[in-house]
């Protein structure tokens, strides 16, 4: 008897290396976007060519195997240790053993050599289909607003396209669970038809008002404008709740449809009390940004005569998973009480509002202090989700120091890199009530994500003694593997989910497609250098 090492971990030809049948899972499906696929061709044929050695990647393995990195960053009590040396035996959908070195006897090994394993890691707080419209050019202060519009106005197929893009960048940066609010209802189809055909996971709803609604209603200057949307948004509501069900019946395991109101300035008594009905019959709870400026938690209390916060406690929201993303315009004085009491987990999003925006704003320092549950989410315009564990940690560590010290109002903590993680994977979890995610341990769902820390520009050529801190100098490049309930989407660095090539070429001539409106329009103004 003799070990078996996987040998597509070592490469093979991309014509000679036969794939057993079990890879045809994540095999392309065929593209029914011809419509745009010229266009595709001319755009990004110099950034998807694939060099001439280029090696096909490694099939799923048949039957279990067993991860071998460097690094395990395991649980055990409720509580995250890194082990050197451990092995992970992966059967089926789900961790069976982390073991203490390795894995003698007869078994499929794959080494993960100059690597930490890590859970998957969780956003709680996407738009997924929006990010690459508006990347790029609206660091310079132009508004995201038309570009959003756009993309609305895209056929079927163009939506499945900018989705697919977009959430391959999720998962190549080992994001392999997204709390999605979509911008439309049609977005949030989109999502599910590409999440179902690459095994995401994910907890998708459609934004309520919906993008082609939300601009006169959120920009509204007078009251009037907020009273007469209420039967067009109880028309979404219906229609959202419809569709959760929808997918529900779809089953899979891996789809958990929530509702996912835009914010509480957008809504009414009559819309939030609806809302609440439609997340008690689903039971998976809530998705919200909260309170997104101090303009918005000055309305609400003009309007209800409490805070953002302070109202979905009122309505009665608490006993449930709540998601509440960026925190901006909270009051920091009485809003974590009612975070707590509420049970709800505060998406900080490190990158809001594209680089350079309002991460910095985001109280997660005084959350952190105050005991209030976070996670580190997307938001968009990026989607490079370690990229974000580490922003959260050097942005957060910013605003801890300019506001923290013996004259500091509140308390704050100093982040560090084992805060962002725990708040990417056990924290997000824990929230979500899911139990058997966000965490490397026996009985745990094999979502997993590998992430080179001994190499080039991370690493040292050593094996890093303390793993975590090099994920401060890493970003999604670095991601090695990811799985998704034990199937395999990334693989040594490339993503294996479907035709990356075409994902990319695809999704590109879509944005291109946006842009070119957006020059007719003359969108494209000169903002200051």
């Amino acid at each position: 008897m003799h070990d078996k090492v996987d040998p597509g971990f070592f490469g093979s030809c991309f014509i000679c290396g036969g794939l057993g049948h079990e890879a045809d899972l994540h095999a392309p499906r065929a593209s029914r976007r011809g419509v745009f696929r010229a266009t595709a061709a001319g755009v990004a044929l110099a950034a998807v060519a694939a060099p001439a050695a280029a090696q096909a990647p490694a099939p799923q393995p048949r039957g279990p195997f067993v991860l071998e990195p460097d690094w395990v960053l395991a649980t055990r009590g409720g509580e995250m240790e890194l082990l050197q040396g451990a092995s992970v035996i992966v059967r089926g959908e789900s961790i069976e053993e982390v073991r203490p070195g390795r894995v003698g006897g007869d078994v499929t090994r794959i080494p993960l050599p100059g690597q930490i394993l890590l859970p998957g890691l969780i956003s709680g707080h996407t738009h997924v289909c929006a990010a690459t419209p508006t990347r790029g050019i609206i660091e310079g202060g132009r508004s995201f607003a038309r570009p959003l519009e756009l993309v609305e106005t895209l056929s079927d197929d163009e939506l499945d396209a900018l989705t697919a893009f977009n959430l391959a960048e999720l998962l190549r940066t080992g994001c392999t669970t997204q709390v999605e609010m979509a911008l439309s209802l049609r977005q949030a189809k989109s999502y599910v038809r590409v999440a179902r055909r690459w095994g995401v996971r994910g907890w998708p709803g459609g934004m309520i008002p919906g993008i082609a609604r939300l601009f006169p209603i959120w920009l509204r200057r007078e009251d009037r404008v907020l009273t007469e949307s209420v039967p067009g948004t109880l028309a979404e509501i219906a229609e959202n709740l419809a569709f959760a069900r929808d997918v529900r019946a779809m089953g899979g395991g891996l789809l958990t449809p929530m509702m996912s109101p835009h914010a509480t300035d957008t809504h009414t008594p009559e819309t939030l009390t609806a809302i609440l009905a439609a997340a008690r019959a689903l039971g998976s709870g809530l998705h919200i940004h909260l309170p997104q400026s101090a303009r918005e938690t000055e309305t609400v209390r003009r309007l209800w005569g409490t805070t953002p916060a302070g109202w979905l406690e009122r309505l009665g929201f608490g006993g449930m998973p709540v998601f509440a993303a960026h925190l901006t315009g909270m009051d920091l004085g009485a809003d974590p009480d009612v975070l707590k009491r509420l049970g709800a987990v505060f998406s900080h999003c490190p990158s809001a509002g594209g680089a350079g925006g309002s991460g910095g704003m985001q109280a997660w320092p005084e959350m952190l202090a105050a005991g209030v549950a976070t996670n580190i989410g997307i938001d968009t315009h990026s989607n490079d989700m370690l990229e974000n564990v580490k922003l959260a940690v050097i942005v957060g560590r910013t605003r801890a120091r300019l506001l923290g010290g013996p004259q500091a109002p509140r308390p704050v903590k100093l982040p560090t890199i084992w805060d962002a993680v725990a708040a990417a994977t056990i924290k997000a979890a824990d929230g979500l009530g899911r139990r058997d995610l966000g965490r490397v341990e026996a009985g745990a769902k094999a979502d997993l994500v590998s992430v080179g820390v001994s190499g080039l520009v991370v690493g040292t050529g050593a094996t890093p003694p303390e793993p975590l801190n090099n994920l401060l100098y890493a970003s999604g490049q670095d991601v090695r593997s990811v799985m998704t309930n034990g199937v395999f989407q990334v693989r040594d660095g490339r993503f294996v989910a479907d035709d990356e090539a075409r994902v990319v070429a695809e999704g590109g001539a879509v944005v291109q497609r946006i842009w070119d409106r957006l020059r007719a329009e003359s969108w494209f103004q000169p903002t200051a250098r």
